[in-house]
């Protein structure tokens, strides 16, 4: 059913934040599950073909990550002005945020498509294809170009009903996707005998499917926000609005190609042994982040709405709720991935020198992982609320700032195991720095007296 802006307002500002964030979030960790889930599904049916193949997946990881950044980051500048706005009864800005971040996802998704198929091959290069894997890497690769259009418009249009609060929506029309995928993996995988391709087949269709319905919802007039040419902005400031407060975003999707593509070119010393279990060892993490990522995609236009009402006491609260909820979550997931390491790596491929590496790395990561809500929360704190600059410099640290030293320091002390334990360390210091971040913004931007309608 269609909730307006005044009902949707109303139900931000006023309903108990326990229930309205677990209703908020519930959807969208939903959507991160599946979306983890059917990456790690052609993790795992890629893995039966081969060491070199399951290689691959991790290397054109690091190509989906860029595609990710570029999705979500427009979709999540977006999404950062659009809660806000509607929060303050703005809701003209936010049909403009809308309209117009749907445009430059399109533009921007069809160059990077027509870019990585002219250069495909030494693209994979760089980012770490050893030359055992670039056959598997670009067969995978390049069904993945073709559907980053839809990707990047499907991803933005999954923000902007997120801002406005319709994550049942968002839910319906991701997940879809994402179970297709699931189904269609061993389809065309082994039924049709295609191998990797067959899993990068199952891949853009599912994304062709998510991008169709979450289209439909605004077709059909089912959101708040209106997307329609007219509110298309014709002043470069509202792009580079969009586009800054979306950096944070950009920042963290892009640093996480980067690093990955450096963390597969150190570990190619080691064998493609090391690359694949490094890819299945990140899927595993992934699963946990995305679970915490969906809790913050339902707090964000929580605490955007409440913003841009001024009601400055229930930011702080559905703040500190959603950093325990996720804490209690990963502490729970932490003990039980340490206690069966091992097991899970034989489920994806048994070989005894893939389950070796990436079972240390697991139990590096389980040390990381309870301090993964509330450093992720801090950064999406400040980029929910559009202060650009300290979400764009939290952004910048797991995998930018802490994690590219690490990565080309830790294996010359470690060896292979400073390879499995750079994401965790780099994690350890990204929840160090969120604390003195965390105290500043309540202080400096929370503690003003809550507006009355």
């Amino acid at each position: 059913m269609h909730t307006n802006n005044a009902e949707q307002r109303r139900i931000m500002l006023t309903e108990p934040i326990g229930r309205l964030l677990f209703k908020k979030s519930l959807p969208t960790v939903i959507i991160q599950l599946i979306t983890v889930v059917y990456n790690t599904a052609d993790t795992y049916f890629v893995a039966k073909v081969g060491t070199s193949a399951s290689a691959a997946v991790g290397v054109v990881f690091s190509l989906m990550a860029i595609i990710q950044a570029i999705g979500f980051g427009i979709g999540m500048g977006a999404n950062s002005l659009i809660s806000p706005s509607l929060g303050a009864k703005r809701e003209q800005d936010a049909h403009g945020y809308g309209s117009t971040a749907v445009l430059m996802g399109a533009v921007c998704g069809i160059v990077l498509a027509a870019v990585g198929l002219v250069f495909l091959k030494p693209m994979l290069r760089v980012i770490g294809a050893s030359e055992t894997v670039l056959p598997y890497a670009a067969d995978y690769a390049k069904y993945i170009l073709i559907a980053a259009p839809f990707m990047c418009v499907a991803f933005v249009l999954n923000n902007i009903l997120r801002a406005e609060g319709q994550a049942l929506y968002s839910m319906i029309g991701m997940s879809a996707g994402g179970v297709l995928n699931l189904i269609l993996d061993p389809i065309f995988i082994f039924a049709l005998h295609r191998g990797i391709a067959g899993a990068a087949i199952a891949t853009m269709i599912g994304q062709l499917v998510s991008f169709s319905i979450l289209s439909v919802f605004f077709l059909r007039d089912k959101s708040i926000v209106k997307l329609r040419l007219r509110y298309i902005a014709k002043r470069p400031a509202i792009y580079g609005r969009i586009l800054r407060t979306g950096a944070p975003t950009f920042l963290r999707q892009g640093l996480a190609s980067l690093a990955s593509t450096l963390l597969n070119v150190q570990a190619k010393e080691f064998g493609d042994a090391a690359v694949a279990a490094i890819s299945i060892a990140n899927k595993i993490y992934m699963l946990v982040r995305n679970i915490v990522i969906g809790v913050g995609h339902g707090f964000q236009p929580i605490a955007g709405y409440c913003y841009g009402a001024k009601r400055y006491s229930r930011v702080k609260k559905v703040f500190r709720c959603a950093t325990v909820a996720a804490t209690v979550i990963c502490c729970a997931i932490a003990l039980a991935v340490f206690l069966f390491r091992t097991p899970i790596m034989m489920w994806f491929r048994d070989d005894p020198d893939v389950v070796a590496v990436g079972s240390d790395m697991l139990a590096f990561l389980c040390l990381s992982i309870p301090m993964m809500g509330y450093s992720t929360f801090v950064n999406q704190l400040y980029q929910s609320l559009g202060f650009a600059f300290g979400a764009s410099f939290l952004a910048s640290c797991r995998q930018g700032l802490f994690f590219i030293p690490l990565v080309f320091l830790l294996p010359v002390l470690f060896g292979i195991h400073g390879i499995e334990s750079v994401q965790a360390a780099a994690d350890i210091l990204t929840f160090s720095i969120s604390i003195p971040f965390h105290i500043f913004f309540f202080k400096k931007h929370l503690s003003l007296p809550d507006a009355e309608d």
